[in-house]
């Protein structure tokens, strides 16, 4: 997770006030992203807050605490009978081409919303905007995946109506976001045909966590070493309840299973 990836999620900020404590040390604060306090202390103190089995203790802190976040989003959704699909990846896979697919082709059957999350820039919103669709752009910065706490504060800004649908595009990884438990009704895990067929097995948790995966790009099976039965088995080693659809965002071809299943939640 974040503490082991360098990935420090929505801010870490370092103040320093120019002044100095009584043994002339330079007092800085700290505003820590997760736990929402800051405090000063002396530059020349350490800077290890948590040192040895302590880091232990603040990981579970940080899950709990988003993990209540998530349930509180959970409840909005089923109250106001939202789907909420969160969809996750590494990046390159074609999950924005498929969003933006799927909001072109479905557009009138449901009211859409989107959560977008990146790095930086507001490329893929801007072409989910253009789509017609309502989108909401969260600029993680360092941060590798979404939390509930972000998803919470970019629904005030879509103001969700009911029985919508909506999609979270989660920051390009498959590590981070497969612990972060947003709120969301259905996790679906995308991988492309240029990635590796024993993705499954190298990121077992994202798999694990998903209920549907689905394998895109397969217009250019012809053209790459990528074996889609092996990385369908590979798939089901993992988590054996996993639904897999085969797509192509360029031809088309599939999009319809993946329509169906969107049409049955």
């Amino acid at each position: 997770m974040c503490s082991t990836c360098g990935c420090d999620g929505d801010g870490h900020v370092i103040s320093h006030l120019g002044q100095q404590d009584q043994a002339g040390g330079q007092l800085h604060s700290h505003t820590h992203g997760h736990g929402h306090h800051d405090h000063t202390h002396s530059l020349a103190k350490s800077h290890e807050h948590h040192p040895g089995s302590r880091v232990v203790q603040v990981e579970k802190d940080v899950l709990y605490e988003n993990n209540l976040l998530a349930e509180r989003n959970r409840g909005y959704f089923e109250a106001k009978e939202i789907l909420a699909i969160n969809l996750v990846s590494s990046p390159g896979s074609g999950k924005t081409t498929l969003l933006e697919r799927t909001l072109t082709d479905l557009q009138g059957d449901a009211d859409f919303f989107v959560i977008e999350g990146d790095q930086q820039t507001t490329l893929d919103a801007d072409r989910i905007h253009a789509t017609g669709a309502k989108v909401v752009q969260i600029n993680t910065n360092k941060g590798c995946h979404l939390d509930a706490h972000m998803v919470m504060h970019a629904m005030q800004g879509l103001k969700l109506s009911n029985n919508a649908v909506l999609f979270i595009e989660n920051v390009g990884n498959l590590v981070c976001p497969a612990m972060f438990d947003l709120g969301e009704q259905e996790r679906v895990v995308i991988m492309s045909v240029t990635e590796g067929d024993d993705k499954p097995l190298k990121y077992p948790d994202m798999f694990h966590s998903s209920s549907l995966c689905i394998i895109n790009k397969t217009d250019l099976l012809p053209y790459v070493p990528f074996d889609i039965e092996k990385a369908a088995a590979n798939a089901k080693r993992v988590n054996p309840s996993l639904e897999i659809i085969e797509v192509s965002c360029t031809t088309g071809e599939g999009l319809s299973q993946w329509y169906e299943w969107l049409q049955s939640k």
